[in-house]
């Protein structure tokens, strides 16, 4: 079906057509966004080994050449997440501010979430959805490996998502699942199957997602549909029929100067979206923003009072933290932390909910990677190792680092965090999951 699908392309881009299919021919765009909750941009600037090429879209978003970054230390220590400029785009226009509550409905594999966390910087709520299960715990991973804490993961259908949480939310992104005709040139075989009908399948079901974006923000709140393919059906076609169905949304001007007009469309004013091409210094994206009409405060959700937790959890605490977290939400033996309190999700199927600390076993409390990870502990960890380059290499292949220090210790480089460890005087146990360790083969620096 590529015959078919650079046909509609010629019809859309007419005189630019030869620019696009010169497009295809050139390696796709390489990216990468700065996350701020762990390092400055300039900090990185000052640290990268290799060139980073300033994006339009995002202040925290580069372009560079390498790959194969995902070994680095600063990506594991989420410093950095891997991510192609023009897929920054929607949470720009989403435009975040610190104390809002956010919904991102489509979250895996969680560029989006983890961006918008980073804007959230520790303040209000990000419920990050997504339907697929193994895709879930990707997003988890991420947003584990970036190190947030003021977030909830749930493994959920939007209209489930809808029907608990009305209303509750100041700002929802829908990154909706598309056709993907932006992503051809990373998956080549993706064009081979294209189809109208797959085209149309995809905008019937993004019209569903809409109706549950919908029912979950508040009067006045902002609303983001995005894609990351050219189909009107799925970008300009669907927004319109979205605006016709609820009279009470209003399309505003994405409010920013990159990418180009949508494509004339009845019931919506193609000004006001934003498109992005190859020849635009990105893969391929669609943004919409959309503002539903009246003021009201968002409806509160249930929060949960500080449990406490166990004797060996509060112990370890403790002795871990200068200032141990302000709420703790038990769930068996597994202890989690927030700054704020936890929020009541029931029924819904939450994966998870602020920094998982770890569990007690046996008499004791064995903590969790994602309470070395989380940022917000940095500045109150009480016992950590900074690694030279050669003990990171040898920490992230899973080998024990000479130490005199005892007990469990936040493991770093160049002051990132990436995992723990506990040491007996002589060496420190290595405690990075073995799911994660890289190959002995592998270089780092």
């Amino acid at each position: 079906m590529k015959e078919a699908f650079l046909k509609r392309m010629q019809e859309y881009l007419g005189e630019e057509y030869p620019a696009y299919l010169e497009s295809l021919k050139q390696p796709r765009f390489r990216g990468l966004r700065v996350n701020e909750t762990r390092c400055s941009t300039d900090r990185f600037l000052s640290i990268a080994p290799w060139e980073c090429r300033p994006s339009a879209i995002c202040p925290q978003s580069f372009y560079i050449h390498e790959e194969h970054l995902g070994n680095h230390p600063y990506h594991l220590s989420g410093v950095f997440y891997l991510q192609e400029p023009s897929a920054s785009s929607a949470v720009e226009v989403l435009d975040v501010q610190r104390g809002d509550w956010v919904l991102d409905l489509c979250a895996a594999p969680g560029g989006k979430s983890t961006q918008i966390a980073a804007k959230l910087a520790h303040t209000g709520f990000l419920l990050s959805n997504e339907i697929e299960p193994k895709r879930a715990r990707v997003l988890l991973s991420n947003m584990e490996r970036l190190g947030f804490s003021e977030y909830a993961i749930t493994n959920e259908r939007p209209q489930r998502i809808a029907d608990t949480l009305k209303g509750c939310f100041d700002k929802v992104l829908v990154d909706a699942p598309c056709s993907g005709e932006g992503m051809f040139k990373k998956h080549e075989q993706a064009m081979e199957d294209w189809s109208e009908e797959n085209v149309r399948r995809c905008a019937l079901r993004q019209q569903e997602i809409l109706r549950s974006a919908y029912e979950t923000l508040r009067p006045g709140g902002i609303l983001v549909y995005s894609t990351c393919t050219y189909a009107k059906e799925e970008n300009e076609e669907t927004v319109a029929a979205f605006l016709a169905t609820y009279s009470d949304m209003e399309l505003l001007d994405c409010g920013v100067s990159f990418g180009r007009s949508g494509f004339e469309q009845p019931g919506i004013d193609a000004a006001k979206v934003r498109r992005i091409f190859p020849m635009d210094g990105g893969e391929g994206h669609f943004i919409a923003r959309m503002r539903k009409k009246g003021d009201a405060p968002r409806i509160r959700m249930r929060t949960l009072p500080s449990m406490k937790a166990d004797a060996y959890a509060q112990a370890f605490l403790k002795d871990q933290l200068q200032e141990p977290d302000a709420y703790l939400y038990t769930q068996g033996t597994q202890v989690y932390a927030r700054t704020q309190p936890f929020v009541l999700l029931e029924p819904l199927k939450v994966v998870r909910q602020g920094i998982l600390c770890g569990e007690s076993v046996k008499k004791r409390f064995e903590p969790h990677q994602h309470f070395y990870m989380a940022s917000v502990h940095q500045s109150h960890l009480l016992y950590v190792h900074d690694m030279d380059q050669r003990e990171c290499e040898q920490f992230l292949k899973g080998h024990p680092i000479a130490s005199s220090q005892r007990g469990f210790l936040c493991m770093r480089y160049q002051g990132f965090p990436l995992g723990f460890g506990k040491g007996d005087g002589t060496w420190v146990k290595n405690r990075y999951p073995k799911g994660m360790r890289i190959g002995e083969q592998v270089r780092l620096c």
